[in-house]
């Protein structure tokens, strides 16, 4: 172990009960590092920094519109990443030092059908396991996209492509992680999820990120992308995470 990865598994912590639902659903949902007053703000800061995003970094999809790099995107965002909890789950589910491997902003367009259930990292797989997080945007609703997952799934030797004839169907134990804007869903990489469909006219925004052993393979280099004014305002902290 190293002193930082101690040092944060001493001074962090999950809320109340949340450790335990984490651990048997692989998922949770929690208030977020965000204050409900600078929402609007951050949401404004999102907006610009995607339709701003070069054409390199932006991947626009049959349901989502997606832009990496969300280090480097101002500081509004710089606070997202370093949420204790957020930290503490990682602590938890890895169990050992830790780097960022990815944060980036994620989109569900109106009237998107419903993604096939997947896993981001299978059980076992080289790197395993991995913490991903979902901060909202805007409010998680059964009718706007909300993330779906299968409670206990991150446990299975299966994935949905091998065991479902159509990912994309529903499950009747599958849960929608329905939430107000400004929650965070924190969840093991190998439990089962997918957005379910938009239903409506107006997109619904997250900004998602993955934490990953820090012997593993980033899925972005993110120290080579460290631009001189990120470099300058980030914590001692926040560079270990990015691993810098």
């Amino acid at each position: 172990m190293d002193e930082w990865f101690d040092l944060i598994a001493a001074n962090t912590e999950l809320p109340a009960g949340a450790a335990e639902k984490l651990g048997n659903t692989g998922f949770v949902v929690i208030p977020g590092p965000v204050e409900n007053e600078r929402l609007a703000q951050i949401a404004d800061t999102y907006d610009a920094a995607v339709s701003g995003a070069t054409a390199d970094d932006r991947n626009t999809g049959s349901t989502t519109t997606r832009v990496h790099d969300f280090v480097n995107r101002g500081p509004d965002f710089d606070e997202l990443y370093l949420f204790e909890p957020i930290l503490a789950a990682c602590c938890s589910v890895i169990g050992r030092p830790f780097k960022l491997s990815t944060m980036l902003a994620r989109t569900v367009n109106p009237h998107s059908p419903a993604q096939g259930l997947h896993v981001d990292f299978q059980r076992e797989d080289d790197g395993w396991p991995m913490v991903g997080f979902i901060i909202m945007l805007d409010e998680f609703r059964s009718d706007n996209g909300a993330t779906r997952f299968v409670p206990g799934s991150h446990n299975w030797s299966t994935t949905p492509g091998d065991a479902m004839k159509d990912p994309g169907s529903d499950l009747e134990s599958q849960l929608l992680a329905c939430s107000p804007a400004g929650s965070v869903i924190v969840y093991n990489g190998s439990v089962w999820h997918g957005h379910s469909a938009n239903q409506t006219d107006e997109p619904r925004r997250s900004i998602q990120g993955a934490y990953i052993r820090r012997d593993a393979e980033s899925g972005i280099n993110l120290p080579a992308r460290m631009l001189p004014e990120t470099l300058r305002r980030i914590s001692p902290l926040a560079k270990y995470l990015l691993g810098i």
